[in-house]
């Protein structure tokens, strides 16, 4: 498995394991899946903001799984902390590909000057939990029934790893 910088060809994969998980988890909390159009508008906008886009590919350069990050809140105050995102194909599951995107988009926000990641859970996704405090993240916060779907509320588990104990900015 390689992991690289996605491609405009990567869209389509990218857009398939993203309407997975809408139908079919609750990674995603909408009902709604998005349409190759709205993905082409994501993808650009990470890449216009300076933020990463990542895809796992095979030999093959079938993509395996995603990930990027975005803003967490818009505030300027909130600028070094940024909210992470990773698919993958439930085909490939518990075969190291979301540690190895998470491995990779940890080296890019530290290489960018973020402070805080930040990653919002299912809390029911014991999975996703275990990796990410394998990876050094902590529950730093959970919002009981903050969500609905499949006719069920849905807890919401933030896990923070801060990146760099480095001194606040000067300023407001």
């Amino acid at each position: 498995m390689h992991i690289r910088n996605a491609e405009a060809k990567d869209i389509p994969a990218i857009l398939a394991l993203y309407n997975h998980a809408v139908r079919e988890t609750t990674a995603a909390w909408t009902g709604c899946e998005e349409t190759l159009e709205d993905r082409v508008t994501w993808f650009e906008a990470r890449k216009s903001q300076g933020f990463p886009v990542i895809v796992a590919v095979d030999t093959q350069e079938s993509v395996a799984g995603f990930a990027s990050y975005g803003p967490f809140r818009s505030k300027e105050g909130y600028r070094f902390t940024v909210e992470h995102t990773v698919y993958v194909d439930p085909s490939r599951h518990r075969q190291g590909i979301g540690r190895n995107l998470m491995f990779r988009i940890l080296e890019i926000a530290e290489a960018d000057g973020i402070h805080v990641l930040v990653g919002g859970v299912d809390g029911d996704n014991l999975a996703s939990i275990r990796l990410h405090e394998a990876l050094g993240f902590e529950v730093t916060g959970r919002l009981p029934q903050t969500g609905t779907k499949f006719g069920r509320w849905l807890d919401l588990v933030f896990l923070t790893k801060v990146l760099s104990e480095t001194r606040a900015p000067e300023g407001r």
